[in-house]
């Protein structure tokens, strides 16, 4: 007699995907066992890295029916280092080059549309850094959704001592080719309320879809549980808008 496959049963593994310029990349890869055509998540890690918190989120992607992928954007630099290390060694080299973030995360949709059971639907998620190169990735390749975690430096100029290539991307605007959900603390400093209300204003103008909370009494890393500053109601309540957000735009 056969037995069903529990809903939240899941594969999680480290593979190799093609990136930018052809490089051979690390990635974390988790997906359902559950049967049946799926969409697909790219996770873009923050800037302290590759780390298991990420990994997490990928899990829990795959766990909610979602194939999700997080390329290893340091692995370049740093292949096999502890993540703090790797953090430090890019961050000393000038940081990750924005052509060669949209290239790993391309060759990342590639990875996952070539997946049994994909459906050809991609989002795209990322928090602090990964906010800001959620939205550069959405500007510059195809996909069906993104999700803006407190990503900072979209709009406004980064404070000295933050990698050279953390500039502002907002004239970018008019490529965004998904709806964008953003989710953002109110006493967050980068992205301060102001540039989430610039951001907002210009999606409006352009006429892009879009929709933003933020959330009062929440600074950034609201959604880390291993931070001070984690916000489980803000978490809670994001994590919903999340799943509701790629469920309604990555089923087909």
């Amino acid at each position: 007699m056969s037995t069903a496959v529990p809903s939240d049963a899941l594969r999680a593994e480290t593979v190799t995907i093609t990136g930018h310029g052809g490089d051979e990349i690390e990635a974390y890869l988790a997906r359902p066992l559950s049967p049946g055509p799926r969409g697909s998540v790219v996770v873009i890690h923050h800037m302290p890295g590759y780390d298991r918190e990420t990994k997490e989120f990928v899990r829990r992607f795959a766990a909610a029916g979602f194939a999700a992928l997080c390329p290893n954007l340091y692995h370049r630099e740093a292949p096999g280092a502890d993540p703090d290390d790797a953090a430090a060694t890019v961050r000393a080299a000038g940081g990750v080059p924005d052509e060669r973030l949209v290239g790993d995360v391309a060759g990342a949709t590639t990875y996952l549309n070539g997946l049994d059971r994909a459906n050809g639907r991609i989002g795209v998620i990322g928090h602090c850094s990964g906010g800001r190169h959620t939205f550069l990735a959405a500007c510059s390749v195809q996909v069906h959704a993104a999700v803006d975690c407190y990503g900072a430096f979209i709009v406004e100029d980064p404070p000295e001592g933050l990698p050279k290539v953390m500039q502002p991307i907002l004239h970018l605007a008019p490529r965004l080719s998904s709806p964008l959900l953003g989710l953002f603390g109110a006493e967050d400093r980068y992205p301060a309320p102001d540039a989430v209300k610039r951001l907002d204003e210009e999606l409006t103008r352009l006429g892009k879809a879009h929709e933003f909370h933020s959330y009062d009494g929440a600074g950034h890393s609201f959604f880390s549980p291993d931070r001070p500053a984690y916000r489980p109601e803000a978490a809670v309540d994001g994590w919903a808008r999340i799943l509701a957000f790629f469920g309604e735009h990555l089923a087909g």
